[in-house]
């Protein structure tokens, strides 16, 4: 079970996550009809608004993830979301489409998912890793869904430009909860690295690149589905735009029945390729069915659902998955590229769902998404299970320097890593028990001062 230390910062950090999630998506549901009001604008240029926040995020979460492997993670968060809340009041302003496009562009640039998710991992022991990585994956889902509810009805009371102002509060009130983190210590075993070689040694990780290639399809799919579903919502369930929020909750409400028992079965009984795997099978599944049925009011609805469904099972195993998967030295840096496949994949899945609006042929376009979905597949097939690492939590000795006592931690065989609070006076140990021995926990007990029971 969570201590009370862990669950308040997975709150106050899912909630970071999910209040940019939310200022960021919003916008997709409705971009499509609503942008057609500014000038200059075009399908293409549309397309570009809604995706090009995933263009600056994929180009700058790698930077400051390799910063925030070195440097104290939550300055880097500080600064991506006052990032963040200058882009919106800056689309806020615009009237033009371009102005929208920079202003999307300047939000994106305070890149900070994966320093977000590295610091989550720092709070947590790894028993409860998985815990606090699906909840900061069901907040991620959550806040998708909740946005193309939101959106639609805000968009109605405020018009397009108030709800860039929203985002641009959700900001501000995202950078208070950090409050709620306490400042963290890390000490690993491996040494600094420069800073290419980091990136180096992620990049040559076939499962991490797996992973990548996984959440690059999921939000290309997504954000291309978003800007291509609304049309047919309005034409072929005789939906108008302010009602899709409608549609979107209660799906988003099914959806969590499925994807809490999914992230139990991955976890508990260590199936989390399994259920990976066939929630990419769902996605496929909700695709072919919209090929077949967008005409129909009730199979396009069963289509989406499937398609909520694994999205949101998808989201809350992805971030878990990352946090067992990456290098502990370079946590960061991997979570940072998963982030900008993340955010690349919603950039051209913006380009994209611009062109499908073009198609006169619906049924291509749901093809032509379900083709992409069909390769995700095959590419993940290569993916083997993650390790599972146990961790320790201690009160810190009296009369200890956090930097000794941390070596002296690490020099015994089978500890990976130390994260230090201070301020609580609590230390996380983690340790691969299979490589600990006797001699190990003799003196894990001495340096701790109690018997050790792994």
């Amino acid at each position: 079970m969570m201590n009370a230390l862990e669950r308040r910062s997975t709150f106050a950090l899912s909630s970071i996550f999910a209040l940019r999630m939310l200022g960021l998506f919003m916008i997709i549901p409705v971009f499509s009809v609503a942008g057609q009001q500014y000038a200059h604008a075009t399908p293409m240029l549309i397309g570009l608004a809604v995706g090009v926040y995933g263009l600056t995020q994929a180009l700058l979460q790698i930077p400051f993830s390799l910063i925030a492997d070195r440097y104290s993670r939550k300055p880097l968060i500080v600064i991506g979301l006052l990032m963040f809340a200058l882009g919106g009041a800056v689309a806020a302003m615009s009237e033009s489409i371009y102005g929208v496009i920079i202003g999307r562009a300047i939000a994106g640039g305070g890149a900070v998912s994966a320093v977000v998710m590295a610091l989550l991992a720092d709070v947590t022991r790894e028993e409860q890793r998985s815990k606090a990585m699906a909840m900061m994956g069901m907040s991620i889902g959550l806040s998708f869904v909740v946005a193309f509810s939101l959106g639609p009805w805000l968009t109605s009371l405020v018009g397009i430009s108030g709800l860039f102002w929203v985002t641009t509060i959700m900001g501000l009130v995202a950078i208070g909860m950090l409050a709620l983190v306490p400042k963290v210590i890390r000490h690993h075993k491996n040494f600094q690295q420069g800073y290419i070689t980091q990136l180096k040694q992620v990049l040559k990780m076939g499962d991490l690149n797996r992973l990548h290639v996984s959440v690059f399809s999921l939000h290309l799919l997504l954000t291309a589905m978003f800007i291509y579903m609304p049309s047919q919502l309005i034409d072929m369930a005789d939906l108008p735009l302010a009602s899709h929020g409608l549609v979107y909750l209660p799906l988003l409400v099914l959806s969590l029945f499925f994807a809490f028992p999914s992230i139990i079965l991955a976890e508990k009984y260590r199936k989390m390729r399994g259920i990976f795997l066939t929630a990419i099978g769902g996605i496929i599944l909700g695709l072919i069915i919209l090929i077949f049925g967008f005409e129909s009011k009730y199979i396009l609805l069963l289509g989406l659902a499937l398609f909520f469904i694994a999205f949101n099972v998808m989201e809350a195993l992805l971030p878990s998955w990352m946090s067992k998967s990456a290098p502990i030295q370079s946590k960061a840096t991997a979570m940072g590229v998963n982030a900008s496949s993340q955010f690349l994949g919603a950039f051209v899945g913006g380009l994209l769902g611009g062109q499908l609006l073009l198609l006169n042929n619906t049924a291509l376009g749901w093809s032509i998404l379900t083709v992409i979905a069909i390769l995700w597949l095959l590419v993940s097939f290569g993916l083997k299970q993650p390790r599972y690492l146990s961790s320790m939590v201690f009160r810190l000795p009296e009369n200890q320097k956090d930097q000794e006592w941390s070596q002296t931690l690490l020099a015994i065989r089978g500890i990976e890593e130390v994260v230090i609070m201070a301020e609580q006076n609590v230390a996380y140990v983690k340790v691969e028990k299979q490589l600990l021995d006797d001699a190990g926990r003799q003196q894990l007990t001495q340096l701790l001062g109690k018997d050790i029971a792994i």
